[in-house]
């Protein structure tokens, strides 16, 4: 027995009814999105795409991260993606306090330290998206190419977008 079997049950009733294979795996819409991990989004539903349209990347707090930065340059450069949105959302563990904050919190339930992680955690959700949004439009990268990149707040209790510029 694993704790993985009703997941794998699961796939198996998935994989029954799943006829959408063969896509060419690029960006269909032309868009990639940046959102948080957290299990309330559902990134393709909330913008009315299907499967292949979108790129998508999670992170804690929707906040751009090395790895997701290359997943945005890379989406951007092979997988047809000329617009990116960066959306974190309501009610956000991540935007509960600062680093220090979220680490005392992991150490006060776990026991474990994690102090001197870069979390990215604000509590000021709206400086952090301008930051990440800037970041992204002046990475070198990316700077000069016809990408189009906008920060947006996901509203988890009524399921709505709202773009911050």
């Amino acid at each position: 027995m694993s704790r993985f079997d009703d997941l794998l049950a699961a796939n198996k009733k998935y994989a029954e009814a799943f006829h959408s294979g063969g896509f060419d795996g690029i960006a269909h819409a032309g868009v990639a999105v940046l959102t948080c991990m957290d299990s309330r989004i559902e990134p393709l539903g909330m913008l009315g795409l299907g499967l292949g349209d979108a790129k998508i990347l999670r992170t804690p707090g929707g906040r751009i991260t090395t790895d997701s930065m290359v997943g945005l340059i890379l989406a951007v450069y092979l997988l047809n993606v000329d617009r990116i949105m960066i959306v974190p959302h309501t009610r956000c563990a991540m935007a509960s306090g600062d680093d220090q904050a979220v680490a005392d919190a992991v150490m006060a339930r776990s026991g474990v330290d994690i102090h001197g992680m870069v979390l990215g955690s604000t509590p000021d959700q709206a400086a952090g998206l301008r930051y990440d949004v800037a970041r992204l439009r002046n990475h070198p990268l990316v700077k000069d190419l016809d990408v189009e990149i906008g920060g947006f707040l996901y509203d988890v209790d009524t399921g709505l977008l709202e773009q911050h510029h």
